[in-house]
């Protein structure tokens, strides 16, 4: 009893308004609920400091160096979904105080150049400041978060965390020497592995079979196909035009991408059974069941509730915590297995409470192990597939996976009101954070009152 009531007085603290919010109602009270979940409180119209997502958009992802955005440069790909959070939202954007942009494989000072100038593509003006960020694979949910922190701390108001990535144009490769230092370190050497080394590593250390592995990846596709043909993805997918380059004669040829090129609907165990290890002779890990190397872009618009709630515009989602935690470079895919538990302990939930997880499938190995140790269902996780169906553009991915997630909460409704985007990084870490959908709950349609002074949720009896 004594730790239902610490959770529930976390989500208090959490939804308690700060002194300066002295325009909304100050009332904070707990009530039973019977919605199901853990979250026994009643919301009310005080919580104007909340940080909320009012819209979150993305590019189609598309195979790097054959797909569709092979001849689009990188700042064509940012400008449209930046653009996009400011027309599909009306709001000014003059009034956006930051854009932050997770970006991994490009030089660092060309990404920043080309975010700045994709951001007057999109119709900013030059008083809007932007910058980049790398964390490396969770480089776009960063970015979010870091949006998220700057709105908290009273920085500014409104501000935009994106993802880039064109691997197309930037390949992973290492620049430079590398210290001779680092072979009297281990745990500095794991970090140069290759990221399908520590893959290995994982179903080696672990036990992950190479028929769990191709299972994944063909459910992986197979839910990404369901979720393209029945239109799930329409909402989030912010059309591109660009174009197709013939590399034979040089013909330019104007298309516009709509869709995720992919995912490949008909994948089965025994097609993914004929392909070889990648990485290792006798390991498990193919290019069938990793994740697929791409090019993309996302962004998301985050403000204060009460900035939102001023301008009329409906909240997607509710911004609620965010946790990096960092593991054994040597199996680095391990860490949203840490990740996801720091970030939803630091909610004041348990992981029962999490209705969706999106959880990037870097290589088939670590996300079956991560979905073991936590114990998830499959049909709370990558319900409309993962990165070894609709691709990993590194920079890109958690932007993309913020947008999927909310908008297959918003789908759902009064049925779904906690979801998780998480991730592993390269060297040895991991990323996650909570959201919480913004309008049913907003207005209790997933919780009612009952009669009994028992403040605690009914999953705490």
């Amino acid at each position: 009893m004594e730790k239902a009531i610490n959770r529930q007085r976390v989500l208090l603290d959490h939804l308690r308004p700060s002194p300066s919010s002295h325009n909304f109602e100050s009332a904070l009270s707990a009530s039973a609920c019977l919605a199901g979940d853990s979250a026994a409180y009643q919301r009310t119209s005080a919580f104007g400091d909340d940080v909320v997502i009012v819209a979150a958009y993305r590019t189609p992802l598309c195979k790097s160096k054959r797909g569709g955005f092979k001849d689009t440069h990188a700042d064509d790909l940012l400008a449209p979904v930046l653009k996009a959070l400011i027309e599909k939202t009306n709001v000014d954007p003059r009034e956006v105080g930051d854009i932050v942009v997770g970006s991994v494989l490009a030089p660092g000072s060309q990404r920043a150049s080309e975010c700045r100038m994709a951001a007057f593509y999109a119709g900013f003006p030059e008083t809007v400041p932007i910058r980049t960020v790398n964390r490396q694979c969770s480089s776009g949910l960063q970015a979010v978060a870091d949006v998220a922190a700057s709105i908290k701390a009273g920085f500014y108001e409104i501000g935009i965390g994106a993802g880039l990535e064109s691997m197309t144009t930037n390949p992973m490769a290492w620049d430079g020497d590398v210290n001779p230092k680092v072979k009297d370190f281990q745990k500095a050497q794991d970090c140069l592995l290759p990221m399908g080394v520590t893959s290995e590593n994982v179903a080696h250390r672990f036990g992950v079979t190479r028929q769990e592995q191709d299972q994944a990846a063909v459910d992986s596709h197979r839910k990404a196909a369901a979720a393209t043909a029945s239109g799930r993805f329409k909402d989030e997918i912010i059309p591109v035009p660009t174009k197709i380059v013939d590399p034979k004669t040089g013909d330019e040829k104007p298309i516009v991408i709509s869709v995720d090129d992919g995912i490949r609907p008909n994948a089965s165990l025994t097609e993914l059974g004929k392909l070889k290890p990648v990485f290792k002779k006798d390991g498990t890990t193919t290019a069938g069941n990793s994740s697929q190397v791409s090019d993309g872009a996302g962004a998301v618009l985050l403000m204060k509730r009460s900035v939102a709630m001023h301008k009329g515009l409906p909240i997607l989602g509710v911004f609620r915590t965010f946790a990096a935690v960092g593991v054994d470079p040597a199996i680095m895919g391990i860490g949203p297995a840490v990740a996801i538990p720091a970030a939803v302990k630091a909610a004041g939930l348990e992981l029962e409470d999490i209705d969706l997880f999106e959880m990037n499938e870097a290589f088939a190995s670590q996300f079956v192990y991560c979905r073991k140790k936590l114990g998830l269902d499959s049909h709370r996780i990558n319900v409309n597939g993962g990165a070894m169906a609709i691709g990993h553009p590194l920079g890109a991915t958690g932007a993309r996976c913020v947008a999927t997630l909310l908008h297959e909460m918003k789908r759902r409704g009064r049925d779904c009101r906690f979801g998780v985007v998480s991730m592993c990084i390269g060297t040895g870490m991991g990323a996650a954070a909570v959201f919480e959908r913004g309008d049913g709950c907003d207005e209790l349609c997933n919780g009612r009152k009952v009669e009994s002074n028992n403040l605690l949720s009914k999953d705490s009896r």
